[in-house]
Order: C-alpha cells, then sequence, then structure tokens
C-alpha cells in the first residue's frame, strides 16, 4: 500500500503544477494543444475540445503544450492571437508562475494543515535519552552502544545538562586537542533492561572548545511525543516561517553543489523522494506528509531558478524582454537554455546517483 500512496502523492503533486499552468493559461486566453501526466508517447489520451488530456509513460514529471511556445513558429491566423509569444509579458509570467504558485500553495496548506489538525510537537527533554551515534576513535567507541538509555552523568539525571557535567572532567595542565581528562565521568546507562555504570575519561576536542565523550544522544525511536494544537494565525505564521527556513536552505545547497563535495553527496533525486514518501507511509502518515510538503516546496524553488528549460527561465526572459522594451531574440535563448539544460541534467544524475547509492547502502533515513 505505500508504494500506492507515494505515487498517488508524487502524481498529485505533478498534476497540480501542471493544472496551475494550464488553468491559468486558459484563463488568460492561451491555446493549450496538451495536458500531459508524465513524459512521452501518450499511452492513453482524449481529446476535450483543443486539448488533448493524456498519460506518458515515464513517470518523471508532465507537462502543458501551449501553442507558439516557440516564437519562430507558423501558426494558422486563426489561432495566431492566441499563441503564447503573441501575448504581453505579464499573461506569459502569470502562465509560467502558476505552477510553482501552486507547489507554494500545496505546501502551505498542508504545513499549515499538520500544525492545525495535529500541531506542533512539544518534546519532553527529560525523554531525550537514547543514545543515537557512537563516533570512532574517541573515548565512547566500545563502550556506550546504540539505543542505551542514559540514566545519569555523574549523577546528573537532567540531558540538557549532561553536557555541563562532561565539562568538569579537565586535562591535567594545558587543554590540548585529545587530551584525556584526569578523572573519569560516570556514566549510568540502562542496556537490555539491566542498569550498567561506565566510568569513561573525557576528551578535550580543539575544534569545539570542549570536553567530550564521543556520542549523540536524542529521542529514542518508540518516543509518543505530544503535540500542541496551534490556532489557524499563528499556524500560518509558522507555516510561512518554516517553509522560508527551507527555501533558504534550499538556495544555499544548489550553491555549494559547485565547490563542496558534502553537498553533492546530500542531492537527492526523483527515486530517493518517492522512496522517503514510501518510508514514511509504511510506518507514519503525519511523516509523509511533511515530506511531501517539502517536496512541493522543493519543486516551487528549484522550478523557479532562472533558466531554461525551468519555469523560473521562462520568467527571466520575459522580464529580460520587457526591460529590453522588444523580445529577446530566440537564438540567444536558446543558447542560454544549453546551460539551463546542462545544470538540470548535473543535477538529475548527482540525485540519481546518490538515490542509487542509497539504495544499496545505508538506506533513507527518515525517522
Amino acid at each position: 500500500m505505500s508504494w500506492v500512496l507515494a505515487f498517488v502523492g508524487f502524481a498529485l503533486l505533478i498534476i497540480l503544477h501542471e493544472l496551475g499552468h494550464f488553468a491559468a493559461a486558459k484563463a488568460v486566453g492561451m491555446r493549450v494543444e496538451k495536458f500531459s501526466l508524465f513524459f512521452g508517447p501518450m499511452l492513453a489520451k482524449v481529446q476535450r475540445g483543443e486539448t488533448t488530456y493524456g498519460i506518458g509513460p515515464i513517470p518523471l514529471g508532465g507537462y502543458v503544450k501551449i501553442t507558439g511556445m516557440n516564437p519562430a513558429e507558423e501558426l494558422p491566423p486563426e489561432i495566431e492571437h492566441r499563441a503564447y509569444y503573441r501575448q504581453p509579458v505579464w499573461k506569459r509570467i502569470v502562465v509560467i508562475a502558476a505552477g510553482p504558485a501552486v507547489n507554494l500553495l500545496i505546501a502551505f496548506l498542508l504545513i499549515w494543515g499538520l500544525f492545525v489538525f495535529k500541531g506542533q510537537g512539544d518534546p519532553d527533554p527529560m525523554q531525550a535519552r537514547a543514545v543515537q551515534t557512537v563516533e570512532a576513535n574517541t573515548p565512547a567507541e566500545g563502550r556506550l552502544r546504540p539505543d542505551d538509555r542514559i540514566v545519569s552523568i555523574d549523577g546528573v539525571t537532567d540531558p540538557r545538562r549532561f553536557s555541563v557535567a562532561i565539562g568538569r572532567h579537565r586535562c591535567d595542565g594545558p587543554q590540548t586537542d585529545g587530551c584525556l581528562a584526569s578523572t573519569p565521568a560516570t556514566v549510568v546507562v540502562e542496556r537490555d533492561g539491566r542498569e550498567q555504570t561506565l566510568r569513561i575519561r573525557p576528551f578535550y576536542d580543539g575544534e569545539l572548545e570542549r570536553n567530550r565523550i564521543g556520542f549523540s544522544y536524542g529521542y529514542p525511536d518508540d518516543y509518543d511525543m505530544p503535540y500542541v494544537k496551534l490556532p489557524a494565525g499563528e499556524a500560518a505564521l509558522q507555516s510561512v516561517e518554516g517553509m522560508w527556513n527551507v527555501t533558504r536552505l534550499t538556495v544555499e545547497t544548489i550553491g555549494k553543489l559547485f565547490y563542496d563535495s558534502q553537498a553533492r553527496e546530500e542531492v537527492s533525486g526523483v527515486v530517493g523522494s518517492y522512496e522517503a514518501t514510501r518510508q514514511a507511509f509504511s510506518f507514519d502518515t503525519t511523516r509523509a506528509i511533511e515530506i511531501l510538503a517539502l517536496i512541493s516546496l522543493s519543486l516551487a524553488v528549484i522550478n523557479l531558478f532562472p533558466f531554461l528549460p525551468l519555469d523560473g527561465g521562462h520568467i527571466f526572459w520575459a522580464v529580460a524582454e520587457k526591460v529590453r522594451g522588444r523580445p529577446i531574440p530566440f537564438s540567444v535563448m536558446e543558447r542560454a537554455g544549453f546551460i539551463g539544460f546542462a545544470l538540470v541534467a548535473m543535477l538529475f544524475v548527482l540525485g540519481l546517483t546518490n538515490d542509487i547509492g542509497r539504495l544499496t547502502g545505508e538506506g533513507f533515513d527518515i525517522r
């Protein structure tokens, strides 16, 4: 069932995005020739008026074909006035921006709905006791294990003060990178239903400028987090703030792809997004809705980058035409389009490569 739900979720995002272009084009009087869910020759189609509706074989997107998207296209006189490039700039911008705008609206409504009907997570910090990762080549290696439950550190039972307790153990003499504390921290953990007392000497981390043991901790997988429902107005503000933060991070990440290898390793593509959504549906509908909202928002943001064939590229050249006062030569847009196509292809290949690596390796950690 999770496969079906994930597919339906993706299909809806695509349909609604293209429906935005379609509805806007119809509203401003443009002629729409085709409306296709997925790419490739239509496997099934139906004609309604002047528009052919169909489904293609390649489930990687969809498209709306508007008459006259090529300004050099020869058109019959009876439909020429309804062609895309025969329309004022404002109409073209409205039609192209409508797709990303629908994705933004979907993301907002999904996040807003979760805040209003499900609520905002209100975790109890006293429950953040589960060891999640143990770093290699640190004092914690071989002593602590993932899923250990930390009962106390030096008698401190409040997880928010664990780092303070560890920090009291200092090296003899100057604090130098990697030096071991002169005294061990007493770490009491619950493991396999029994309490165990471990004595672990912290080390000084010169980069972080503090003493630590070498593990991360948080909430256990079975922690049932309480939620507090938000009023509609507050939910709207929280949704907009969250969407802005994701947008900023997305733009920063795209920029880092050109010089940061770690950023390139974090890119995910259609396969990864689909698999993450499928896994989320398999155990938590709320998490699946969050992922679909993030995917919808990401589709909007990436589509607005000013490179053809993305929607943002069409908007960019429409604005350039308005500023210039006359049409931009199509040859110029074609040459610029090669750059945009290369960037899109790079993202696709990079995302697909990473997705295959995750599918055959560590998998997708969506919890």
